[in-house]
């Protein structure tokens, strides 16, 4: 088999996601409920029939023994009512090996002028995140409100790691199954467009091993963007916050996202934060 078997294979697997998921009544198909279906979601028949394409060329699809052209792409995104994170996702993985970003490889960096500027934000936890969520850099306050990241081995300083593994992280969330769905959602957009990354594979597998509820979220190839929201933390010293999160791609390096979190001007949260702020001022976070 060729070098984009994976990716095709992998195709196929999410597609069958896809449409196991939809409500046949959705798509405008009759269901008789004298006559229980047998498989979840859409038969690939339907989907096929949907796509105007033959069964037999879906069926190859979803087998991983075809690539989809351009405009089979297109009507099964539309048929499968893929969202934007989907939809890239989906054309990440069939983007033709030559389009590909090249794999990277080597130590991620921050540049000691970002982590400047990471400092002088002293009311405003930041940080900023690398392939795989890997934490890169980040200022008092994060470390103050989320956990001390100077204290973990910079090779297991990673977001998502930290959310499944660490209890005090867990605990922090008040809806930590949503934080951490988004986690896999966004390492599964990562693993489309890097699949030949060897530490984005050790890292799925040994989360897969130590949770089940990453596995499985993993298996439903779930994919989202990670842009902007909001979390309501459950912080041991100063109590609820409720805080928005927004992300900027540094423009040096895209694989590089900046993360500030702010609240409410004169909400309960931003005055917690202000204080949360002060016990942390001056301390001092060896990287």
């Amino acid at each position: 088999m060729n070098d984009r078997a994976p990716h095709l294979r992998e195709l196929g697997e999410f597609l069958k996601t896809r449409r196991g998921k939809l409500d046949p009544a959705e798509v405008g198909l009759t269901v008789d409920p004298g006559r229980p279906r047998r498989v979840r979601g859409l038969r690939r028949e339907e989907v096929a029939d949907l796509a105007a394409i033959s069964t037999d060329y879906y069926t190859r699809i979803e087998q991983g023994r075809l690539a989809p052209s351009e405009p089979v792409l297109a009507a099964l995104i539309r048929v499968l009512r893929l969202d934007r994170a989907e939809r890239d996702y989906l054309e990440n993985l069939v983007a033709p090996a030559g389009h590909r970003p090249p794999p990277r490889r080597g130590q991620q960096r921050v540049r000691p002028q970002i982590q400047r500027l990471l400092d002088q934000l002293t009311d405003t936890p930041a940080l900023v995140l690398g392939r795989r969520l890997d934490i890169l850099a980040w200022n008092s306050l994060a470390a103050a409100l989320l956990i001390d990241f100077a204290a973990i081995p910079a090779r297991r300083r990673n977001y998502v790691r930290l959310v499944f593994t660490e209890p005090g992280v867990r605990e922090l969330y008040q809806d930590w199954e949503s934080v951490a769905r988004t986690c896999v959602a966004v390492l599964c957009m990562d693993a489309a467009a890097n699949p030949a990354d060897p530490d984005l594979a050790a890292l799925v597998g040994e989360l897969s091993v130590r949770d089940s509820q990453f596995r499985q979220w993993w298996a439903a190839r779930y994919v989202a963007h990670q842009e902007f929201g909001t979390k309501m933390l459950r912080h041991p010293e100063v109590g609820e916050l409720t805080l928005d999160w927004d992300t900027f791609t540094y423009a040096g390096d895209q694989a590089q996202q900046l993360v500030l979190w702010s609240a409410e001007p004169d909400s309960a949260s931003h005055e917690r934060l202000r204080i949360l702020a002060s016990w942390s001022a001056g301390v001092s976070h060896v990287r």
